[in-house]
């Protein structure tokens, strides 16, 4: 029952999160723009590419929101409504979203076309630049909350939520989760005015559907991680728990999309060296400054 409720709710934010980008790329808000548009691409003919690799190809979509979903199952939206509450939960996440890369690569390698193979390699360098940016905040918060367990990291928040007693942390994951769900400034794997989509490119009907639910269920579950970490999870005064979860997950989906939107598009070698010359220096800086504050405190 858990399970099918977490799933329920991915699925209806990942619904406003199309309403929410769509409202922001044409200026119009219509809550049935994402049904419609589901519609559409569900009655066109699914082409397959002229000479593919086809388990790649086939596979790809899928496992964009197999791990997209995966990340989702160790973050809890109340303090009993949760998937699985792993010992080692904050790393698990991390390790899911590994399989976004993966997606993403094969999603390039399999259309045999040069659009999306340049947009799967592109989104390898960001890798290389963003992972250590998601794996050493969690570390800061893991710090904190003397758990890997999500439940604990949000209970630790109950006095001072983390984005007040570790905001550089909280910027540089928030960059990071930019980088996982390829959203602009970092959308270099699909830069539709560059590659005509990217690894989108060569993706029509039902599987475009699945990508792109994919991604937007990647979005949701970044901003439910960002919550869970950084903005006390499903604490809050009046309101049940699970509303301050999904009242917060929507508020850091609708910045995550409305700060991409405002901003020019990085080159990956910019990328890469902001990440290696400021992003990981900052980080330890911060893993540093909350490891003094929990000795203090302690």
């Amino acid at each position: 029952m858990t399970t099918l409720l977490i799933i329920s709710a991915l699925l209806v934010g990942a619904y406003l999160v199309a309403v929410l980008e769509a409202w922001l790329a044409n200026g119009r808000f219509r809550l049935t723009g994402p049904l419609w548009a589901t519609v559409a691409l569900l009655g066109r003919e699914s082409i397959v590419p002229r000479t593919p690799d086809r388990l790649f190809f086939e596979t790809a979509p899928v496992l964009l929101l197999v791990a997209a979903v995966l990340a989702a199952a160790v973050l809890p939206l109340s303090p009993s409504l949760i998937i699985a509450n792993m010992a080692t939960g904050a790393l698990f996440i991390n390790a899911a979203l590994a399989y976004v890369l993966v997606a993403l690569l094969m999603a390039g390698w399999g259309p045999d076309g040069a659009y999306a193979l340049i947009g799967g390699w592109r989104f390898l360098g960001q890798v290389i630049a963003y992972s250590m940016l998601v794996v050493m905040p969690i570390t800061a918060v893991a710090m904190r909350a003397e758990s890997l367990l999500t439940t604990d990291i949000v209970l630790s928040q109950s006095g001072v939520w983390n984005i007040v007693y570790q905001p550089l942390g909280f910027v540089l994951f928030f960059v990071a989760s930019l980088a996982v769900a390829f959203l602009p400034p970092f959308d270099l794997p699909t830069a539709g005015g560059e590659l005509a989509g990217g690894v989108e490119a060569e993706y029509t009907g039902s599987r475009l559907a699945v990508f792109r639910l994919g991604r937007m269920v990647l979005i949701v579950s970044l901003a439910a991680a960002t919550t869970v970490f950084y903005l006390g999870g499903w604490l809050g005064p009046v309101l049940p728990p699970w509303a301050w979860s999904a009242v917060k997950i929507l508020a850091v989906s609708a910045a995550m999309l409305l700060i991409g939107h405002t901003l020019p598009r990085v080159r990956e070698t910019q990328l890469l060296a902001w990440c290696w010359k400021l992003g990981i220096p900052l980080a330890l800086l911060n893993i540093f400054i909350v490891g003094v504050l929990v000795l203090i405190w302690l």
